[in-house]
């Protein structure tokens, strides 16, 4: 075979006797007496593949006995069965060029790094087996997202950046500086993508976005981002049912598809990150999801005997340990928890006919909690306007969003998932911050 062949296609597909050329980076180099083993990675796939270069080789003393870890190189060899165990193949080098050196500093030699050193080189961790893997699987989720909507007929919305609305209502948002000279009023980095999601599907009945969102918010754990992704679609004709169903379906479509594709890396996770996590997400897109109002959770919770750091009162939001409690042990499988208190939700969602409570909806799985939020939104526009005003947010700012329910208003509904917190899940990864490739949290915003 002639030609560059990416490695993890090479592996599936070529047969032994072909000539091949391979390029990649050295993950670790061992020089033997009369021979050389380079093991050589593209980043295409999990594997690996080992180039065997001997002494005869041109240019073998002043080149490939001088290669170490981390140099970028180009073999051309012939593709032979390997006699060494856990590799099929590998290259009898013909030619070995050195396309890139290194220095002897290079910092990630053959040993075990923790997640803290990588992250104070995150220019280089993506070179490593995990954030190789992490990135891998992280594309094959952001591929099947969009295949999913796709499918379905929705209709892709690049929403702004910069807003001069808060969805979320809670004030923690980055104020850009200067932005009222050049806007002519205050500007900031949008929490939310949902509201200006509702103006396009209240005109192509169903969209979604899928971008970067920001929250200012001073959280220095290893579930926070002060960047981070958000995947939202929102339909028109759409009650709080039919939004259950589709986040049910968008899960399973997700986690089978990462599953289905992305089998060596998910191997890694289980077998070194994460045991279990394969048939964590295997059960979770194979299993029925359980459905409670809020009252029934806060009435399982409160009987649940166990002590938790956040006493459990009804009217209060859920915190994670209620959640991971109610998706682990009390229901054993994913579930869905509807109808939460007004209170503690934003203003946009439809208030109930109790007057107390909003047709609210999370999905709930293990070792996360919450992984889906969403809710009906607020279609009739003397309720909108009281919420708004109970939330203490300036009518003024919302003249458009109140619009919307003068001049065609219908049910709609919609719900936001996190991508990071996905790949959390599905990679078992610890820290949300080893997830995304350039992590901006509180005191570090490197690149």
């Amino acid at each position: 075979m002639s030609g560059v062949q990416r490695i993890a296609d090479l592996l599936a597909r070529e047969q032994p006797g072909g000539t091949v050329r391979v390029r990649g980076w050295l993950r670790t180099v061992r020089h033997g007496k009369s021979v050389s083993f380079l093991e050589i990675s593209d980043g295409s796939g999990f594997a690996t593949l080992q180039a065997v270069a001997p002494p005869e080789l041109p240019g073998y003393e002043e080149t490939v006995r001088q290669l170490g870890t981390g140099a970028a190189v180009e073999v051309t060899g012939e593709l032979r069965e390997s006699p060494g165990k856990g590799q099929r193949f590998e290259v009898h080098a013909e030619q070995v060029v050195l396309v890139g050196a290194v220095d002897d500093d290079y910092p990630l030699q053959k040993k075990r790094h923790s997640f803290e050193f990588l992250r104070t080189i995150a220019h280089l961790r993506p070179r490593t087996n995990t954030f190789g893997a992490v990135l891998r699987v992280r594309h094959e989720a952001a591929r099947a997202i969009h295949d999913f909507f796709h499918q379905r007929g929705f209709i892709q919305l690049q929403s702004p950046v910069i807003t001069t609305s808060d969805a979320e209502g809670a004030g923690e948002m980055f104020e850009i500086a200067g932005g009222r000279d050049f806007f002519g009023r205050d500007a900031r980095l949008t929490v939310s993508g949902q509201l200006e999601a509702e103006i396009a599907a209240l005109a192509l009945e169903r969209v979604y976005t899928f971008g970067p969102t920001f929250r200012a918010e001073n959280s220095n754990t290893s579930r926070h981002l002060a960047e981070f992704w958000m995947v939202e679609p929102e339909l028109a004709f759409c009650d709080l049912d039919e939004l259950v169903a589709l986040a049910e379906d968008f899960l399973r479509f997700v986690l089978t598809r990462i599953l289905d594709e992305r089998p060596d890396d998910m191997a890694f996770f289980d077998q070194r990150i994460d045991p279990g996590v394969v048939d964590r997400l295997r059960h979770v897109a194979e299993s029925d999801f359980e459905r409670l109002d809020y009252g029934e959770a806060v009435a399982l919770l409160e009987r649940s005997g166990r002590d938790f750091e956040h006493p459990v009162r009804w009217g209060m939001d859920l915190q994670s340990e209620h959640e991971r409690y109610l998706a682990e042990e009390k229901v054993g499988r994913p579930l869905v928890v509807t109808d939460y208190p007004s209170a503690v939700k934003a203003f946009y969602m439809y208030e109930n006919d109790d007057g107390r409570t909003v047709r609210a909806m999370d999905v709930l799985v293990p070792r996360v909690g919450e992984i889906v939020g969403g809710s009906q939104r607020e279609h009739r526009l003397d309720v909108l306007r009281r919420r708004i005003a109970e939330a203490g947010l300036p009518e003024e700012d919302y003249w458009w969003y109140l619009d919307l329910r003068r001049y065609g208003s219908v049910p709609h509904a919609g719900f936001g998932l996190g991508f990071e917190r996905l790949v959390q899940f599905a990679t078992g990864m610890a820290n949300i911050r080893d997830v995304i490739p350039f992590p901006r949290v509180p005191g570090y915003a490197e690149f």
